[in-house]
């Protein structure tokens, strides 16, 4: 038979109890940073409408440097028949994901192609590389995000890859297009990140597992999601610190990134 002090003790333990598990319940909570589409920098060249998420060029913004490795997210239109000369890179992983139309590559590696939607092309820039950037269409303007990230090692060799992911590869799931050892099928970066591209249909519902010890960035390419909870639409980007499990469910149909970070 318990004593009045014994069930007192038992009652203050229970409680201890339920208050740490309402702790560590409100710790699992992510805190999502929105960057709105309307915040973002703005450049207009006439032949190139750029829309950075980060300072880049003539736009700068101290507080949006980057986020952790990731140091460039360029939305760009690119009229047709136009695009940048040749240009120099060294030590970033660069990736340019096409959305519409198509975008024709150069490089002194000797590489020369032509990716459209659905491909990921990457470049390691590594001790140094030039290349070309041009819309081949005469009649169409493209559109690309253009990511760089910043590499885990400085000045190794130059490379390049181009892999094809089509929409099905992509659809109501988080696809692996980019990794540091190729997995799944993905490009290979010199980073510690894992980029996810997917296609959600309205009312799809996904988790990405998390247990608070990556970085979470998520790019929202066209549609209108939301991401535990919070409305996300074309445009926007979020930043997740110490991700733990996040809920992505379709409001209507959307194209996104996903950005795993160290």
């Amino acid at each position: 038979m318990k004593t009045k002090a014994n069930r007192r003790a038992f009652i203050s333990a229970a409680g201890a109890v339920a208050v740490s598990a309402r702790g560590k319940e409100q710790n699992m909570k992510n805190t999502i940073q929105i960057r709105k589409a309307a915040e973002r920098g703005v450049a207009e060249h006439g032949w190139l409408h750029s829309r950075f998420s980060f300072s880049f060029a003539g736009y700068f913004d101290p507080k949006h440097m980057g986020f952790r490795s990731l140091r460039v997210i360029n939305d760009d239109i690119i009229e047709p028949a136009e695009g940048f000369g040749t240009h120099p890179h060294e030590n970033m992983e660069i990736i340019s994901y096409v959305v519409e139309g198509a975008l024709e590559h150069k490089d002194s590696m000797g590489n020369g192609s032509v990716i459209r939607p659905n491909d990921v092309q990457r470049m390691s820039a590594g001790s140094g590389v030039t290349h070309s950037e041009f819309n081949p269409l005469k009649d169409q303007p493209m559109r690309l995000l253009q990511i760089w990230i910043k590499p885990d090692k400085i000045n190794v060799e130059p490379s390049y890859e181009e892999k094809t992911y089509t929409p099905e590869h992509k659809t109501n799931t988080l696809k692996l297009v980019a990794s540091p050892d190729g997995e799944e099928g993905s490009v290979s970066i010199n980073a510690d990140t894992r980029l996810y591209a997917s296609i959600l249909e309205p009312g799809a519902e996904l988790v990405k597992p998390g247990d608070g010890s990556r970085h979470v960035w998520i790019q929202v390419v066209n549609g209108k999601l939301t991401v535990d909870g919070e409305v996300l639409g074309t445009g926007d980007g979020a930043a997740i610190e110490n991700a733990h499990d996040l809920t992505f469910q379709g409001l209507e149909k959307s194209e996104i990134l996903v950005f795993d970070l160290a």
